[in-house]
């Protein structure tokens, strides 16, 4: 029904906030089917917003990375999930439950440690800074600038302001 209601007008630009959040494994499967199939018949464009990165990878083309109101990286939704750049997309990706392999069982998940700071007083500098393992000094006191570091890539950090900034794990 929201999907009816949503499309009723003909738009071309949907924005999604989580539509499948809620759902149960089979009816979330069959809502993003739907979704990709009207997306394709109809010519549209979603803004589909999600926690769950693995549908943003199925579902958009490209996607933006946010931490508290502010992108922190972009690219497509292949690039940046194959080679996270930013500290808080590399947790939020190593985060995601892998499936046993082997009949060993999955290693930990990873969580982000510290305390999230309130959307309401935001700190100076880089909003992830309470939170990530590579703070430096000028986090505390600068915002980092979104740039582009590989083609259509682009990340908010300073480790990858230079050439000596560390690789992001594989």
């Amino acid at each position: 029904v929201g999907v009816a209601r949503a499309l009723i007008l003909t738009p071309k630009l949907v924005v999604l906030d989580e539509p499948v959040s809620a759902l149960d494994v089979s009816i979330r499967a069959q809502i993003l089917n739907l979704l990709l199939r009207l997306q394709e018949e109809f010519g549209l464009t979603y803004i589909f917003i999600s926690h769950d990165l693995t549908i943003v990878r199925k579902l958009c083309n490209r996607m933006a990375v946010l931490y508290l109101g502010k992108v922190v990286e972009t690219g497509s939704s292949e690039e940046v999930s194959a080679r996270p750049l930013h500290p808080y997309t590399q947790a939020l990706i190593a985060s995601i439950p892998q499936p046993r392999v082997g009949g060993r069982r999955a290693a930990d998940l990873a969580s982000i440690q510290g305390e999230l700071p309130s959307a309401f007083d935001l700190p100076r500098g880089c909003r992830f800074q309470s939170r990530c393992p590579h703070r430096m000094g000028k986090c505390a006191a600068q915002e980092p600038a979104l740039v582009e570091v590989a083609a259509g890539h682009s990340v908010a950090c300073f480790l990858h302001s230079d050439a000596t900034a560390p690789e992001a794990p594989s």
